[in-house]
């Protein structure tokens, strides 16, 4: 497994699709509907979305970083990511990307 990528490098839908685990997916898939793609903080039974998780995301450009969370800075805020989309096989149309 290859962790490392070149900077600014995105892997193909196919690859990424192979990559995802169980958990990282129905992460992702919660941000589709939310606006600006936000990816929430806890799953659907109230636990915090694992760490693991959301780094391993952002680490693979699935996800980024939005916004310092000022009540707990140790909570990384994200939103999902084109090559996000993607991976999980969703595509936004131009209007709701603004184009």
């Amino acid at each position: 497994m290859h962790d490392t990528e070149p900077s600014g490098s995105t892997p193909d839908a196919g690859e990424s699709a192979e990559k995802l685990t169980a958990g990282q997916k129905r992460w992702l898939l919660r941000g589709l509907g939310q606006p600006g793609g936000k990816l929430p903080l806890f799953d659907e039974t109230g636990r915090q979305v694992s760490e693991r998780t959301v780094r391993s995301c952002v680490e693979k450009g699935w996800a980024e970083p939005w916004f310092a969370n000022p009540l707990k800075p140790d909570w990384l805020v994200c939103k999902i990511t084109e090559a996000g989309r993607r991976a999980v096989g969703a595509r936004l149309s131009g209007a709701a990307r603004g184009t």
